[in-house]
């Protein structure tokens, strides 16, 4: 089992590793291209998330620089008080162990992620998909040449490079001792990992995300809010897949006009519901179950609701926990709905853009949870461990 390493040493690597992955853009490109001349998938949210460029390496070393410079999550101590005996008790942060991510097509992760992993004191192993190859093993080779300069073991930092089978088999029965699983991507690989892992999964990725426009709405931001969480990044997680729109909503018409020529001319597919299913420029839904389609994809479902409760009821059936926002100008409906709503993140007012760590001011984040336990929304610095007690007595007994 590998010692803990100090904060000065776990600072050292990945401010190194910044260093490094600004040095080997011209490498880490060509790797890239190879992924990207190599992926014969249609799927444009996956060419998206796989496609590395400047911008891209740029905001690696960044959020290395910034792990670098936060603040130690280990030993913060949570609680503390004097039993009636004497004996000091506290409760303190410490890591998890081994954390396994598996995640498809997206090269930052392997930064983003092993730098959260690192900086709390976890072991990560890192199962990337196929897709991303010739990109992360770039990456992997800097991180290792990184722990070595800084004298740290590079199995702090694992790429396991399995198949379907090897996965599956791995996932049953670890050949390695793992304490956390957390895979990130479509529904199937999500159903695959808690199908076949032996220990704590904690789910992350899917969105399907609501927007609420109020019969008090500015309408003008509400147009703004769904161009923005629709168009933005179509292959995020925090995108906007279905809007909702009040029965009683002033210049209804005029306002879904608007919203349909704006959303066409971003090459969106709209497919209408409920009382909305003949709106001109629309597709009717095809069936109820689109209802819960995370898309990822240039489409989008538009619906009616008589009232905010009939919102959240929709929400809270159809949604993905993830992200839902309410626009409206009534802050009592607001607190209604965002008090109601079973999501991660509720928002008044706003994008669903900003779920993310770095908008949340967590300084990047591991993953994006949609499970309860033991966090939820995105996974930062600070949520990558547990705890652990520590009792110091002089002798003390219990009767």
């Amino acid at each position: 089992m590998n010692k803990q390493l100090q904060l000065a040493e776990r600072n050292n690597v990945l401010l190194l590793m910044a260093q490094l992955v600004t040095g080997a853009a011209p490498e880490l490109l060509e790797a890239n291209k190879k992924d990207l001349d190599a992926y014969s998938g249609n799927d444009i949210a996956m060419r998206d998330r796989l496609k590395v460029d400047d911008e891209k390496i740029k905001g690696m070393a960044t959020s290395l620089q910034q792990l670098a410079a936060a603040a130690d999550p280990l030993g913060v101590e949570r609680f503390a008080f004097t039993h009636e005996n004497g004996m000091e008790v506290s409760n303190k942060t410490a890591p998890f162990g081994t954390v396994l991510i598996i995640y498809e097509s997206r090269p930052d992760v392997t930064i983003e992620a092993a730098g959260i992993a690192f900086k709390s004191g976890n072991k990560i192993l890192l199962k990337g998909g196929k897709e991303s190859l010739n990109s992360n093993l770039v990456l992997i080779g800097l991180w290792h040449r990184a722990l070595k300069e800084v004298g740290c073991a590079t199995d702090w930092v694992q790429y396991l490079r399995f198949d379907r089978t090897q996965t599956q088999a791995f996932l049953q029965n670890p050949t390695q001792r793992v304490d956390l699983i957390v895979p990130r991507g479509g529904e199937r690989l999500i159903a695959f990992v808690k199908e076949n892992a032996s220990c704590p999964v904690i789910v992350s990725g899917r969105g399907n995300n609501f927007v609420y426009v109020d019969g008090e709405a500015d309408l003008e931001m509400a147009l703004d809010i769904i161009i923005n969480a629709k168009t933005t990044k179509i292959s995020a997680c925090n995108a906007l897949d279905k809007v909702l729109i009040a029965a009683d909503l002033p210049r209804k018409q005029e306002f879904l006009m608007q919203l349909i020529q704006e959303l066409k001319k971003r090459k969106v597919t709209l497919f209408a519901a409920d009382q909305l299913i003949d709106l001109e420029g629309t597709t009717p839904l095809p069936d109820e179950a689109m209802w819960y389609e995370e898309f990822l994809d240039y489409k989008i479902v538009i619906g009616q609701v008589p009232d905010v409760y009939s919102a959240i009821d929709k929400i809270n059936t159809f949604g993905g926990g993830h992200s839902a926002a309410i626009i409206t100008a009534d802050a009592e409906k607001a607190d209604t709905f965002m008090t109601a709503v079973d999501t991660a993140a509720v928002y008044h007012n706003a994008s669903t853009r900003f779920t993310d760590g770095g908008q949340f001011g967590l300084g990047g984040e591991l993953a994006i949870s949609t499970d309860k336990l033991h966090q939820r929304g995105p996974i930062g610095l600070q949520h990558l461990v547990t705890n652990k007690w520590y009792v110091t007595g002089n002798g003390q007994t219990r009767n």
